[in-house]
């Protein structure tokens, strides 16, 4: 029961990640923790694992490679994963309380950026030719044009990039929750490109936080991490159906309603 009950979170893990970049983590840890009762730890450990599958999914899709920055997500993951590394130290110093409360407190901030910067688009009008080194140029789904975009504040990008390492160890989430706000918010990136971008950066980001689980002993579930991955895989293609066919300040305004409901649960009701 409970294996089927962790597939059908998956399902909806793989969904949020596949749309957002997100890795599906910030869904699928509070599921796993509250509705399955298992141990903060456990959780994360198992929602680590479809963050790395659902990664690779997303990644290896058409849509995922026509939007995302390669050479900016090589860049943010150097960072990202001395972030994760150094993450799994910092655990010495957590209790599972404390895993909790930094989760909540993330998400609660990650909702309050998206829900700032609503109604803002990052694209270039006209005819742009200097990009940068780390800009591009993208088919709109919503206008059906090319537009453009040039990265902006780099050095923000990468601290940001190496505390999502941080937090993706701390709290299972995969670091997409940081990632893909600051890209749209404050570095000019557009959101299906940053979601993108995030999503090939994640799965490798998530490595160290699954090594270090396993060796406290917290993947004593295979047959729920099993159900969770096959969940995560049929939720990234269900998430790519419905991406296609919603405009992005709805899907801003949707990431930051379940990150509302995240956060309360974990910093006031428990």
């Amino acid at each position: 029961m409970f294996v089927l009950f962790t597939f059908l979170a998956g399902v909806g893990a793989g969904s949020v990640g596949a749309l957002l970049g997100l890795g599906g983590g910030i869904f699928l840890v509070p599921i796993l923790n509250i509705g399955v009762g298992l141990p903060i730890g456990q959780a994360t450990a198992i929602s680590l694992i479809t963050v790395i599958s659902t990664s690779n999914f997303v990644s290896l899709t058409s849509a995922g490679r026509k939007f995302a920055n390669v050479r900016l997500a090589l860049v943010l993951q150097v960072f990202s994963v001395a972030g994760a590394i150094a993450g799994t130290f910092l655990l010495d110093y957590l209790s599972p309380g404390g895993q909790e409360r930094v989760f909540g407190a993330t998400a609660a901030l990650v909702a309050m950026v998206m829900v700032s910067r609503l109604n803002h688009r990052n694209v270039l009008h006209g005819v742009v030719e200097d990009l940068g080194t780390l800009g591009g140029r993208v088919e709109d789904p919503e206008t059906g044009t090319e537009v453009a975009y040039r990265l902006r504040r780099l050095p923000l990008a990468v601290g940001v990039a190496g505390g999502a390492g941080v937090i993706s160890t701390l709290a299972g989430v995969g670091g997409g929750v940081l990632i893909v706000p600051a890209l749209n918010s404050w570095c000019g990136v557009p959101m299906r490109v940053a979601a993108a971008t995030s999503a090939a950066i994640i799965g490798v980001t998530a490595f160290p936080g699954v090594l270090d689980s396993y060796a406290r002993g917290n993947l004593t579930a295979p047959m729920l991490a099993a159900g969770a991955v096959l969940g995560a895989m049929v939720g990234s293609r269900l998430g790519f159906w419905v991406g296609a066919k919603v405009k992005v300040r709805s899907l801003k305004i949707f990431m930051a309603l379940v990150l509302a409901v995240v956060a309360s649960r974990y910093l006031f009701f428990k």
